[in-house]
């Protein structure tokens, strides 16, 4: 055979071929996947996480929907305390009358809102006069009043718990716009009346007059109301008994409005 039948070899792949070590690369498994950076991870589970807040939170708008025009079955805040009794190993009963807002004495809803939210009618769920005044007393070292408006306690109520959260305290604040444009202040007012907390298992107004003054809600007196009203900056503590002063400040402020 000539050199020109021979068919062409490059000089390199001549020195550089070893079949022995073809055959292994070619029998060997592939190797590992890189493992994805750290920062990576954290991005994804942002992600989820982002996607559960975003989940919920459109879930609560859509109850806001229903409770436009029924009765919350359960609150958040009625779960945490069945959720306590049983930790602690009590027992937990809870009473609970609902009282349309119509049939209600109109001093019972005014004390409410003179005691909690004297602004209430005239803000959009958030009383930015009140979160200045208290940004001013943190400042000072004085003790304030919260600056949480009806329509914010009512969200907490709803779909949070009484503890301090800041997830939870976003969940206030990015539901209020809502509950104030899908519920409307009468509304708002009238579930809040319904809902709040008034002592142990004891929830709306028509249970707290019963507990506390042995009436119905829709014979409530004028000074009684007030009397309720002094009860929900701390409902499990306080009693008609311990917050006198504090109904005589309502009186006076409801005085003071002409109510």
């Amino acid at each position: 055979m000539t050199d020109r039948d021979r068919p062409f070899q490059d000089p390199d792949e001549t020195l550089l071929w070893d079949p022995a070590e073809a055959r292994r690369a070619a029998t060997a498994p592939p190797p590992p996947a890189p493992k994805p950076a750290r920062g990576r991870r954290w991005v994804r589970v942002a992600k989820w996480v982002l996607g559960i807040l975003a989940a919920y939170y459109v879930f609560c708008v859509l109850l806001l929907v229903v409770y436009r025009f029924a009765g919350p079955p359960t609150t958040g805040v009625r779960i945490e305390r069945r959720i306590q009794a049983w930790a602690a190993g009590r027992e937990y009963e809870a009473t609970r009358e609902y009282v349309a807002l119509d049939d209600l004495p109109r001093h019972v809803p005014r004390a409410v809102v003179s005691a909690e939210d004297g602004r209430f009618w005239d803000h959009w769920g958030f009383d930015f006069e009140a979160m200045r005044a208290a940004q001013r007393e943190a400042a000072e070292g004085v003790r304030f009043r919260g600056a949480s408006t009806i329509t914010q306690q009512l969200m907490k109520n709803l779909f949070g718990c009484t503890c301090r959260n800041p997830v939870r305290k976003m969940y206030d604040l990015a539901l209020t716009p809502a509950a104030e444009l899908i519920l409307g202040k009468e509304r708002i007012l009238e579930i809040y009346l319904n809902e709040v907390e008034w002592g142990e298992g004891v929830y709306g107004i028509g249970a707290a007059a019963k507990e506390h003054y042995d009436v119905s809600a829709r014979r409530l007196t004028r000074t009684q109301a007030a009397g309720l009203a002094a009860l929900l900056p701390n409902p499990r503590e306080r009693t008609p008994r311990n917050t006198g002063e504090y109904r005589r400040d309502i009186l006076r402020r409801m005085n003071f409005r002409r109510w």
